[in-house]
């Protein structure tokens, strides 16, 4: 049976009554839980595990899916109106997204992060349906050398890119480290840099210092700098894309599905790789150079947006065809599957091929509906900013705290929230970036373990890195994004 006959019937079967009220359900929840702090799709998810026991297979996995993929969407409305993302992977959506809102274009912002996810997420689910098991079998040739190079490349890339200067990013980078590294060594279960504090012991939540750097520390720059300013956000007066967004959209959207969809399929670091890969593409290749950082540029939210779901779409393939999750989400949709008594893996879409392709096709169907429950609510969503400033933040604040809170009940995480308020603060009055200070605190363990991992492999030898055709080719990329702009600076100033 030929791909297209299997889609169709998993269509047939997604599309029953019963299987579109769990997907509708789903992007719902999924959709609120997005825009909330702390409660992550995988927190989510694993809460309604229990659900396994009184629904079928095919029913719960599309329930979960649509959780998964709607909070992706979810995640870019509070990143974009209150700089407050919802997921990690929205960080970069804030950065441009709230300079959008503050200049009067959030609703452009809110409508090319929305269509941007839907083309995304409708591009990824095709390559799904044709190249899952090749994409996944190319993607398990790469060890611990390519995936260290990847990450490396990561590292240069936005620390070179974001910032006035390579030097304040490299600095925000090596802070960002530093927090993650703090905790449980993963290889010798270690513990490291910890201070005697026992909260510490389990790291520091990513999902913390994100609110805490971009939420509360906007909120407190605001009272502190610009408190007696009256034009901080300006009244949006459009609430959808003009002919001249939609031309710079479409191109950051195709770029962003083929950033993020290879990433979605490899277990190098999730969807914050490709998203901050892009935001960085993006600005290198824009004609408005001089909106990134300031007015907000248009192209460093759809990029970001498109990669961020094209990634979450994509790692659908390894989970199925392999077994092996590439993020928490997956791991916990794999564990719904065995409590079927269902393994994942090659055999899966020979055994189970009615529940992979309704699954699949239910991507199709939920990006539909989440697209027809976004768009409608830009023109709502936008009205917030019609708030005044003092009970704006205020309210920024306490969401904050409900958010992080609601992560671990801990009190102790509140104060570790405003600590990292007030680095944030300190970091944006010294005009340092703070994007690579979530990079360095998401790659920078599993950079750490990659790279002990291929040492091991070559036995010490730091010439391992060398011996690989695409690991040498990532640090010939590598050492291009470091020399390659103070070249081009000299030829410049011969010229």
């Amino acid at each position: 049976m030929d791909i297209a006959t299997q889609l169709l019937a998993g269509f047939a079967t997604a599309a029953t009554p019963i299987n579109l009220l769990w997907a509708f359900v789903g992007c719902a929840i999924g959709t609120a839980i997005g825009v909330l702090p702390g409660l992550g799709p995988a927190v989510t998810v694993a809460m309604l595990l229990p659900i396994t026991a009184q629904v079928e297979p095919t029913a719960s996995m599309i329930f979960f899916a649509g959780i998964y993929y709607g909070a992706m969407y979810g995640g870019s409305t509070t990143s974009i109106l209150l700089n407050t993302p919802g997921e990690t992977a929205t960080m970069v959506t804030a950065m441009e997204g709230f300079k959008m809102a503050r200049s009067g274009r959030a609703g452009a912002a809110l409508a090319t992060s929305a269509i941007g996810s839907f083309v995304a997420g409708t591009i990824a689910t095709v390559l799904v349906t044709l190249f899952a098991p090749w994409v996944a079998h190319a993607a398990v040739q790469l060890g611990p050398p390519e995936y260290f190079c990847l990450m490396l490349l990561a590292f240069t890339t936005v620390s070179a890119v974001l910032g006035k200067s390579a030097l304040r990013g490299i600095t925000a980078l090596f802070i960002g480290l530093a927090i993650g590294l703090v905790g449980i060594d993963q290889i010798t279960a270690a513990v490291r840099y910890t201070g005697g504090v026992p909260e510490f012991m389990d790291g520091i939540e990513v999902v913390l210092v994100a609110v805490g750097l971009f939420a509360v520390g906007e909120a407190l720059y605001t009272a502190l700098y610009e408190g007696k300013s009256s034009n901080t956000i300006q009244p949006s007066g459009r609430v959808h894309m003009s002919r001249q967004d939609w031309r710079r959209s479409w191109p950051a959207w195709l770029r962003g599905t083929a950033l993020g969809f290879p990433f979605g399929t490899i277990p190098a670091g999730g969807a914050e790789i490709p998203t901050f890969l892009s935001y960085a593409t993006e600005r290198k290749l824009s004609k408005h150079p001089e909106e990134f950082g300031t007015t907000g540029a248009i192209e460093g939210v759809a990029g970001p947006e498109a990669a961020n779901n094209a990634s979450v779409t994509a790692a659908l393939v390894p989970m199925l065809t392999l077994g092996i999750p590439t993020t928490v989400t997956a791991a916990i949709m794999l564990s719904a599957l065995q409590n079927y008594g269902i393994q994942a893996g090659p055999q899966l879409f020979t055994n189970s091929a009615n529940l992979v392709w309704a699954l699949i096709a239910s991507l199709y169907i939920g990006n539909v509906m989440l697209l027809v429950l976004n768009l409608p609510l830009v023109g709502l969503w936008v009205k917030l900013l019609q708030i005044p400033r003092a009970p704006l933040y205020a309210g920024i604040l306490i969401f904050a705290t409900v958010g992080v809170y609601g992560m671990r009940q801990s009190a102790f995480d509140l104060f570790l929230m405003l600590g990292t308020g007030l680095l944030g603060l300190a970091l944006r009055r010294l005009d340092f970036p703070t994007a690579p200070v979530i990079v360095g605190m998401i790659m920078g363990p599993l950079a750490e373990a990659q790279m002990r991992n291929a040492l091991s492999i070559g036995e010490g030898r730091w010439s391992v890195f060398l011996e690989r055709p695409v690991s040498v080719v990532l640090l010939g990329v590598v050492l291009a994004v470091l020399v390659a702009p103070a070249l081009w600076r000299r030829l410049a100033r011969r010229r």
